[in-house]
């Protein structure tokens, strides 16, 4: 195993090269033509061995992992700013998903929830069903604590709550959501939009992209 990260993406930028395509092109063209006696020479030249496997193998489990430390990162990073005097956290939930709590932060004042996104812009369905979910299950709560979403940047968030993309679809991927929802309103509410006119005052949606500037376009 590599001894660092360092050391394992350096092992993996050195067999890429520039450009990973064309550095695979080359081996493609140049291997033709080897054999059983000429294989190790060649794999030697090119730089593969088990080691780089083993760099490659480590530096994917860690990437796997990179969203969780992101959120977790983030949650611990805005503490600073948004806790006030007199207010204590009672719990977090840092890993996938809220790991059995019912907010990724609760204070003796507050609940909330974090979605540490960039929106790109085209196709958002997927984040967009995901702050939907967020905001729809910390308005339907029943705690008298104030509410927050924080989100990386909240222009294309407020658009689309305020935008006429049909509930069916957003609520189409989440049969638990899904069901909650129409517990609760039936055919009520046609639109995302419908539902965030009625609702918008439960939910103080605010942008954390100031306290965590790193993750702005990274994420």
């Amino acid at each position: 195993m590599p001894d660092t990260i360092a050391d394992a993406v350096k092992r993996l930028s050195l067999f890429a090269g520039e450009n990973l395509t064309h550095t695979l092109a080359s081996i493609e063209r140049d291997v033709e033509g080897v054999s059983v006696e000429t294989c190790p020479a060649f794999l030697a030249e090119v730089g593969a061995d088990g080691a780089l496997l083993t760099a490659a193998g480590e530096m994917k489990r860690l990437a796997g992992q990179i969203n969780v430390t992101i959120h977790a990162l983030g949650i611990l990073l805005c503490l600073p700013h948004i806790l006030e005097p007199g207010e204590k956290v009672e719990s977090v939930s840092l890993g996938a998903g809220n790991t059995g709590r019912r907010y990724d932060l609760e204070t003796n004042l507050r609940v909330a929830e974090f979605k540490f996104i960039n929106w790109r812009g085209g196709a958002e369905s997927i984040r967009q069903n995901g702050v939907f979910k967020d905001f729809f299950l910390l308005a339907d709560s029943d705690t008298p604590k104030r509410k927050y979403l924080y989100l990386l940047g909240t222009a294309q968030a407020l658009k689309f709550l305020n935008g006429g993309r049909a509930l069916r679809s957003v609520l189409s991927k989440d049969e638990k959501v899904r069901s909650l929802f129409q517990r609760r309103f039936g055919d009520r509410f046609a639109t995302v939009r419908d539902y965030y006119a009625a609702f918008q005052d439960r939910v103080i949606i605010e942008d954390v992209s100031h306290w965590v500037h790193g993750l702005r376009q990274n994420v």
